[in-house]
């Protein structure tokens, strides 16, 4: 399969995911606004969003697919279908009782995840019951992740990338038909995180029949295969889930700010979400099944070959994403969810802490290149002794930052944070000599930086005033933002085609 191609499938399955994101994003702001509610909300929702990446995305994911993609190489079926029959048991039971535990122990997990909550009893009672709901969903996503890792170690890379698409229709269902029945509202998000769960696991089922590998009950944890992933994951939790363990002490932090503190880096963490999903996600997706297979094959040259794809590609298209998110950050913000009880002073609260994010968007999609670059070799320490740094530095300069920028301080030390990680990780592949970079990085970097200042120019011309965006209605700033957007993207790639960037330069075939 062609790795563009690939990558095509996944981002547009995963842009159709977050378009919808921020409709439901749209929906709940217009509903809700920012406040108690949704402070409420957003803190019971992050800490099982935490353990789904903890479980899932980030540390199962990373383990298990390199083994899956030994065994699928090496062992046959029978053998790599038995592996998946035991991983997907045990993980399966774990899942089940952190769910069952973490819905019992909600108050003292409110008490440690959010304290400053504990001054206002109705809004602390208010988090505890929307945790309970929500807990159960790192039970279905974590089952997901397993059929995700499955299915991509067969290239089949469409259902998994579409699967969050059902989080989001749950989300919108629930918040426009369903909140008024509930007492208070907000009741309904919580719902809708439990259903959309549930949904997305039950997609994954048929496809992973077809081929052969849909999981049967078979507990055993000392198979080999089993006991080599919990000895990867275990360290490889903290290492692949470093940003979302220093955003679950940004909220501490943020919980001892003015009210809607919380919603503001939750709003700006979206749209800064919107580009690392599309294209960090997406490559570290494609990107660990042919490292790993790669590996498995014992070929260092096209190993260090494909990174070194991943990378030009990532500066490519992430660099212009994070100069129009800080250029961009009224005209996104008014027009997305300057409506109904999200106001003017939400839109500019929310821009601090967007700008502050957009410094640390290429260095957090260059963590998704890099890491799988350790993790398709086993090598766990490494990843996790950064991640201990990172998280270190992260807490250091929310310390420093928080007084004079407040929630916008917490935003920035994300980013810079992730550019640390980014840097020692580079460091690290080119120290042990996995990564050496191929000629023409200097040429490659002018042109891109070229291209890069005419698209500022176009954008700073074109956006207009804040104040501008703030006065319009709601039709006319999308059909402004459409048109912003377009020429901004428009300068940017006419100038890459006009120095030399061809798109038959960037194709490259999955290792098979």
């Amino acid at each position: 399969m062609n790795l563009l191609r690939a990558l095509a499938t996944v981002s547009g399955m995963t842009l159709l995911s977050r378009i919808l994101g921020f409709v439901r994003d749209f929906v709940i702001a217009r509903a809700f606004g920012a406040g108690i509610a949704t402070d409420a909300f957003f803190v019971a929702f992050r800490l099982p969003n935490l353990l789904r990446r903890m479980f899932a995305e980030g540390a199962f994911s990373q383990a298990f697919v390199p083994i899956l993609a030994e065994y699928k190489n090496r062992r046959g079926e029978a053998e790599t279908h038995l592996l998946v029959n035991r991983v997907a048991t045990l993980l399966g039971l774990v899942v089940a009782v952190v769910a069952a535990l973490g819905a019992l122990a909600a108050p003292a997990i409110i008490y440690v995840s959010a304290p400053g909550f504990s001054a206002d009893a109705d809004k602390f009672a208010l988090t505890v019951e929307l945790t309970r709901i929500t807990f159960p969903y790192i039970f279905f996503m974590s089952l997901v992740a397993l059929a995700g890792g499955v299915l991509n170690t067969w290239s089949r890379f469409a259902i998994p990338a579409f699967t969050p698409v059902l989080l989001n229709l749950s989300f919108i269902g629930m918040a426009l038909f369903a909140a008024p029945y509930f007492d208070p509202p907000v009741l309904a998000l919580a719902w809708a995180v439990f259903i959309g769960g549930a949904l997305q696991l039950l997609l994954q089922l048929r496809p992973l029949a077809r081929i052969g590998m849909l999981p049967r009950f078979s507990l055993d944890v000392s198979d080999p295969g089993v006991r080599r992933i919990m000895k990867l994951m275990a360290p490889a939790i903290l290492g692949v889930s470093v940003s979302q363990i220093s955003l679950l002490i940004n909220t501490i932090f943020a919980s001892f700010l003015e009210s809607g503190s919380v919603s503001w880096l939750y709003y700006a963490d979206r749209l800064m979400e919107f580009p690392a999903g599309l294209l960090g996600v997406a490559l570290g997706t494609i990107l660990l099944p042919s490292l790993s297979k790669l590996h498995a094959d014992e070929n260092p040259e096209a190993f260090s070959s494909l990174l070194d794809w991943g990378l030009r590609l990532t500066l490519m298209l992430t660099l212009p994403a994070a100069l129009g998110l800080a250029l961009l950050a009224v005209p996104l913000i008014s027009t997305l969810f300057n409506y109904g009880a999200f106001t003017p002073t939400d839109v500019l609260h929310t821009r601090s802490a967007l700008i502050a994010y957009s410094v640390g968007l290429t260095g957090l999609i260059l963590v998704k290149v890099l890491a799988p670059g350790f993790y398709a070799r086993q090598d766990i320490r490494t990843p996790v002794k950064i991640a201990l740094v990172t998280l270190a530095a992260t807490q250091l300069m929310n310390l420093a930052f928080i007084l004079p920028l407040r929630h916008a301080g917490l935003a920035l030390s994300i980013g810079i944070a992730s550019c640390l990680n980014a840097g020692l990780l580079y460091r690290g592949l080119r120290k042990r000599g996995v990564y050496q970079p191929q000629a023409g990085w200097g040429a490659f970097a002018a042109k891109l930086f070229g291209a890069l200042a005419v698209m500022g120019v176009v954008l700073w011309f074109a956006a207009g005033t804040e104040a501008l965006w703030l006065q319009i209605g709601g039709l006319e700033r999308a059909g402004r933002l459409a048109a912003v957007v377009a020429a901004g993207a428009a300068s940017y790639f006419a100038t890459l085609f006009a120095l030399g960037f061809r798109l038959r330069d960037f194709r490259r075939r999955a290792a098979g």
